[in-house]
């Protein structure tokens, strides 16, 4: 008896509960007359609901720190070695010795065709575990070419499009209407 009088001198009871406050009642009364009871009982309410009580003090939550922004990928470049990309394999590319596994041409389209165009190639291309294709946008007419070269460095850099592209080059040092671009490998899925 000794032995067990000792170890339950060591057993913590349970905190006693706070007594419920006017406050509280009148908000359990409030809820309890939008239930309704099931059929063929009676339900007893409480007695009527105090209108005009104040809740005590609330405690005030700390504000919980705003998010960090998660830095995306460095804008694309056309013709600059990307960071994660070995030497031997940008110079291969960027000299136009890694072949292009497809083509895309967008010569003759309008510019909203052209992006559709581009955005459902480098998608198919991507799913598809290409690793290099080339897009030819032609030179243009204009000083800096046309509309279609000049926006495709923008239109790689979109937030569909940048995680899809490791870097971008010309092939050819004289005709910047054709650009190489090296994609990023898949992440294989998990099962």
């Amino acid at each position: 008896m000794h032995k067990f009088a000792s170890a339950v001198s060591f057993i913590k009871m349970p905190p006693r509960p706070r007594p419920l406050t006017d406050h509280d009642r009148a908000e359990w009364a409030n809820y309890v007359r939008t239930v309704s009871a099931f059929a063929g009982r009676e339900m007893k309410l409480p007695p009527v609901a105090i209108e005009n009580t104040k809740p005590g003090p609330t405690p005030q939550a700390k504000p919980s720190p705003a998010p960090r922004p998660r830095p995306g990928p460095t804008p694309l470049v056309t013709g600059q070695h990307p960071p994660g990309l070995d030497k031997s394999t940008w110079n291969r590319f960027s000299t136009g010795k890694l072949q292009a596994a497809r083509t895309l041409d967008l010569h003759g389209k309008t510019a909203q065709s052209a992006f559709h165009a581009l955005e459902h190639f480098l998608l198919t291309a991507h799913a598809e575990h290409l690793r290099c294709v080339e897009i030819i946008t032609g030179r243009g007419a204009g000083e800096h070419g046309g509309v279609i070269r000049r926006e495709l460095p923008h239109w790689l850099n979109l937030p569909a499009l940048r995680p899809l592209v490791l870097a971008a080059s010309h092939p050819h040092a004289l005709n910047p209407g054709s650009t190489r671009v090296l994609l990023r490998r898949a992440k294989p899925t998990r099962v």
